[in-house]
């Protein structure tokens, strides 16, 4: 007899891939929920993975636009900077995510969301938070802190062999030794070799930016046009070609930005759980939002509506980090209300 049905938040890769089996084998009957956020991904190869693995239905749903509009711009807007330097980039993303998966979830009727988060970060909590804000009554089932789980598999030679068994199609390339989270904001990259700061980033490891050191020594030059403190239009000055939709502004700044090996950053975070982490970080459209917004408060703002301006995107940036600075009304229109006071 079925524990009843379950939405997963799917990601193709092994550890989601063993838990969609795994939860089949605790009874569950399970929906594979995949978000393109702009991460570079075969999402066709996935759902056939997924049904493959015998997922009841799939899920593919692009996001792209209203993780820009409702998500990325909000954050623009506030500067949203957590301990001076991090954009945000995971931390915005996960409530996008989730967000969806509740939505699912009432469609389906499903009684449960389950995700692959582990016990030792703060995206269990930006889930989990969203999915009750959106869905209270909803039953999570959250892998990596359940006993039997996390008993089974110790490891990732633990999980290679459970896909083994099961006939789960694993990676043929080797597992770069550190993890990745990539989306249209960013990639990140912490754990394995990462884990002790006196480790440079490898050179290989960076994906949107290329090496300052390589990058064109010839600058271009933009012109970003702001109304209330979101951008609508980026100019190239040189070239006379422009862009004015969101996610094509997008874009472009995380084209033009990462071709001069803008937005790196390498930090060591403290984690809404009390653990300190380093993280090494690519956003280089965010990188020339930041400075440009900081750029039209100069021309806006007198001196104390600026320093309470400041103090607001501190906090705002600490809650969208830690994952409780949205409620219920907040996540259904997308951190509008929440960043209302602080527009330009």
């Amino acid at each position: 007899m079925s524990k009843g049905l379950v939405v997963l938040a799917y990601s193709g890769g092994l550890d989601t891939s063993c838990i969609l089996v795994w939860l089949k084998e605790q009874g569950y009957d399970v929906i594979a929920y995949l978000a393109n956020i702009g991460q570079n991904e075969d999402f066709d190869a996935a759902r056939k993975k997924a049904e493959k693995l015998g997922a009841k239905k799939v899920f593919v749903e692009d996001l792209r636009c209203e993780f820009v509009e409702e998500f990325i711009w909000p954050s623009v807007q506030a500067n949203g900077v957590y301990e001076d330097r991090y954009l945000l980039g995971t931390a915005i993303a996960r409530p996008c995510i989730a967000r969806r998966q509740v939505q699912i979830a009432r469609q389906e009727r499903a009684q449960f969301v389950s995700h692959g988060a582990t016990g030792k970060g703060n995206d269990q909590i930006r889930f989990e938070l969203t999915c009750y804000a959106l869905y209270p009554e909803v039953q999570i089932v959250a892998p990596w802190r359940i006993p039997e789980f996390y008993n089974r598999f110790r490891g990732r030679k633990d999980l290679m062999e459970y896909a083994e068994k099961h006939d789960i199609p694993v990676p043929v390339t080797p597992k770069a030794p550190w993890s990745m989270d990539a989306n249209l904001m960013h990639i990140s990259y912490e754990s394995g070799v990462l884990e002790n700061p006196k480790n440079h980033a490898p050179s290989d490891l960076f994906q949107m930016t290329v090496n300052p050191e390589d990058s064109p020594s010839e600058p271009d030059v933009l012109e970003i046009d702001f109304i209330k403190g979101v951008p609508v239009k980026v100019t190239h000055v040189k070239e006379g070609k422009s862009k004015d939709s969101p996610l094509e502004i997008f874009s472009y700044l995380n084209e033009i930005g990462g071709k001069h090996g803008v937005g790196r950053i390498d930090i060591v975070e403290n984690r809404f759980i009390g653990m300190k982490s380093r993280g090494i970080y690519e956003t280089p459209g965010g990188a020339i939002l930041l400075q440009a917004h900081l750029d039209i408060e100069t021309f806006t703002m007198d001196r104390e509506v600026r320093r309470i301006k400041q103090n607001l995107g501190i906090k705002f940036s600490e809650l969208i980090y830690n994952g409780t600075g949205l409620d219920h009304t907040h996540l259904r229109y997308g951190f509008r209300s929440h960043t209302s006071t602080v527009r330009v």
